[in-house]
């Protein structure tokens, strides 16, 4: 075994970071934030090649469908230091503390910057009111006026969810490390019978979405986690030539996922009509998030140069700003229409076609929040983390020191 591949490995058994992971993230995130911008410019990169017509428009018009992906990813990275280590007394203390130190900050600062300049879309004092209190307490996603009707970030929704299953999380953890395929059966069954049940309704818009339509999702994150650490073991210790014969396995059952995925894309990108897209996105959320997290297991033990796509300072870079980028990106899109940043010949120049501004006003949306992006994680979500963490040190057992 390479040094390198046993410093990665041992840095997983540390940490629990997988470094293809952070390529991941930001593919997943990126592609969200395409399908965003895309609701706002309706640009649709295209390419000609021989008589063959080769178009983003399925990639683009189902791009919502990968939020599932990032919280299958959230899963895997919360419960895999876990995989070797049980729930210890005082693990709770640590766990929101460090949960909090890095969400709710930033996530502050987004619903107030969002807030002062949207308060004028606002009708009375008594909704814009209600529905800042519903973002500052993580309960805009269970109402509809803060969820569809709100000026405020759209996009904030995601971590509504997050943060309810973190609420879960201590309790599904623990059941996990005890009876991992129980828990897992059990979270599953629990997500096809909510999806069953809102597939029922003549309007899915305020269930199709909801934690319990997600828990199988997580419950594959988790259970992948538990999986990829097994065979990261069983990879140590492999022989050379072993090593390869197991790298071709890998990468070739990643690059069958992939296709598989890219199956999944167009059947959803065919869906017409938004109770069909939901329905849509229901039956596919469960086979999208099993061959998203073979995918993840299996491109952490391929070819060095497939891993090198994922897993490089680059990648690095965007994983560390993506959670910056995400909160801020579909706001700004929105803010940047509006204000005409980006001046246009037509008064609706995405419904015109307009060049050069459908171009110009897609390479400024995604410019301006990974500039923001960049500057906001380094320049205020680490140093603020830091300074809670600091300030609220935990001993081993969880006790807040004096």
């Amino acid at each position: 075994m390479s040094k390198q591949s046993a410093g990665a490995m041992d840095q997983t058994r540390q940490t629990g970071w997988v470094d293809v992971l952070d390529g991941v993230r930001a593919l997943l995130i990126f592609l969200v934030g395409a399908f965003h911008i895309w609701q706002q410019s309706w640009l649709t990169p295209y390419a000609v090649i021989g008589n063959q017509y080769y178009s983003l428009d399925p990639l683009l018009r189902s791009g919502y469908i990968w939020v599932d992906g990032m919280l299958l990813l959230s899963g895997f990275c919360l419960f895999l230091p876990y995989t070797k280590r049980d729930w210890q007394k005082g693990e709770g203390k640590r766990f929101f503390l460090r949960r909090f130190a890095r969400i709710y900050p930033s996530y502050l600062l987004n619903v107030l910057f969002f807030f002062f300049i949207r308060k004028g879309q606002y009708f009375t004092a008594s909704e814009m009111w209600t529905d800042l209190i519903a973002h500052l307490t993580f309960l805009h996603p269970l109402s509809y006026a803060t969820y569809y009707r709100s000026p405020l970030n759209g996009a904030l929704w995601t971590v509504g969810v997050e943060v309810y299953f973190y609420l879960f999380f201590p309790f599904v953890c623990r059941a996990f490390k005890k009876k991992p395929v129980w828990t897992f059966l059990g979270m599953t069954a629990a997500a096809f019978a909510w999806r069953a049940w809102a597939a029922t309704l003549p309007d899915t818009a305020m269930f199709f979405n909801q934690l319990p339509a997600f828990l199988d999702v997580y419950a594959l994150g988790m259970g992948g986690a538990m999986c990829y650490d097994a065979l990261r073991k069983r990879f140590s210790e492999a022989g050379r030539e072993e090593q390869r014969t197991e790298k071709v396995f890998f990468t070739f059952a990643a690059l069958l996922c992939v296709l598989f995925m890219a199956s999944l894309v167009s059947t959803q990108a065919a869906q017409n009509g938004t109770e069909s897209i939901r329905h849509g996105q229901m039956t596919t959320r469960f086979p999208l998030a099993l061959s998203l997290t073979v995918f993840m297991i299996c491109l952490a033990f391929s070819f060095r140069p497939v891993r090198l796509c994922f897993g490089n300072r680059v990648m690095r870079f965007f994983a560390a700003i993506s959670f910056q980028f995400y909160m801020y990106h579909q706001g700004l899109a929105v803010i940047i229409k509006e204000q005409g940043w980006i001046p246009s010949a037509s008064p609706i120049p995405n419904q015109a076609a307009e060049q050069p501004w459908q171009t110009l006003y897609t390479l400024t949306c995604f410019l301006v929040p990974v500039l923001l992006g960049a500057a906001l994680t380094y320049g205020f979500e680490r140093p603020v983390r830091k300074k809670i963490l600091a300030t609220f040190p935990l001993r081993a057992d969880g006790i807040t020191k004096e």
